[in-house]
């Protein structure tokens, strides 16, 4: 990570992964910030592919890299890079290209279940696709997803029905700050299309195909739910608040507001993955 983000300002992005052996369903996310160690591996570290490297020359140790001299350099493999170029007779792919392609396999439906067998016990295997078309429709795919995951916070939110009680002011000083939320009914029938947001708000609309994005065991909307809640770690007594970062951020509809981002994130995923082409496997 020295050579990868160097520093806490450094421009980088990059795809993680389950490794081998992971306690949990093969998962990818691109991200532009480092990330916990297990953030795709339950049991496990998280293998790492990013987009570039930052190099220093002349010095002995990472210890002695200057972070105002470094030089960044394309982390895509040459020999990759010319071998794609000549299977399909294009001298125009780039390294952007075959970045973005892997992002692209990386989430085929139909390579996930073919070689499940395979990524649950060793590194996943980017295969060429048919033809110049669909690799450049698997660029176009991953380039798209990428840009969705890195900025999941900027995009459109999702048109939710919020539906609010009857004493529910929008100037309220806890109108938007969460305790728990909860989607509606009771397991094992739990009625994922609605989410009670808190006391005073219920999401109501959630498309069913939004569930279908997942990241491991759970879906893009679950994890969100699960994670933004008020909790108070038992041994050390430190209380983890994510209103604490809407109230930082100056939004306080920041966390209503990314239910519904990531809503839009999830449906757009499970659109683009659907229409990937087929590969020749």
């Amino acid at each position: 990570f020295p050579e990868i983000f160097p520093a806490r300002d450094t421009e980088n992005y990059g795809i993680y992964l389950t490794g081998p052996g992971s306690s949990v369903p093969f998962t990818v996310l691109m991200t532009n910030a480092v990330a916990d160690i297990g953030l795709t591996s339950g049991n496990g570290s998280s293998p790492y592919l990013s987009r570039y490297r930052y190099e220093q020359t002349e010095v002995a140790t990472l210890a002695d890299m200057d972070d105002s001299k470094l030089q960044r350099v394309s982390n895509i493999n040459p020999a990759a890079l010319a071998e794609f170029r000549e299977h399909y007779s294009d001298p125009a792919i780039s390294d952007d290209d075959l970045f973005h392609y892997t992002y692209g396999i990386l989430h085929s439906q139909q390579w996930r279940d073919t070689f499940a067998n395979d990524l649950a016990k060793s590194a996943a295997r980017i295969p060429m696709a048919a033809d110049l078309a669909d690799f450049r429709a698997f660029v176009a795919a991953g380039r798209e997803l990428a840009d969705l995951h890195v900025n999941y916070e900027s995009v459109e939110p999702y048109p939710l029905d919020e539906i609010h009680a009857p004493n529910w002011t929008s100037d309220a000083p806890n109108a938007f700050r969460v305790q728990k939320m909860k989607y509606a009914g009771k397991r094992p029938k739990l009625d994922t299309s609605t989410l009670h947001y808190n006391a005073g708000i219920t999401l109501a609309g959630i498309p069913a195909r939004a569930h279908d994005y997942k990241l491991g065991t759970r879906s893009a909307l679950d994890w969100l739910v699960d994670r933004y809640q008020i909790r108070r770690h038992s041994k050390s007594g430190i209380v983890n608040d994510p209103n604490d970062w809407a109230d930082e951020a100056g939004d306080r509809r920041y966390i209503i507001d990314l239910v519904k981002r990531v809503t839009t994130v999830s449906l757009r995923t499970v659109e683009i993955v659907s229409g990937l082409p087929e590969l020749p496997i």
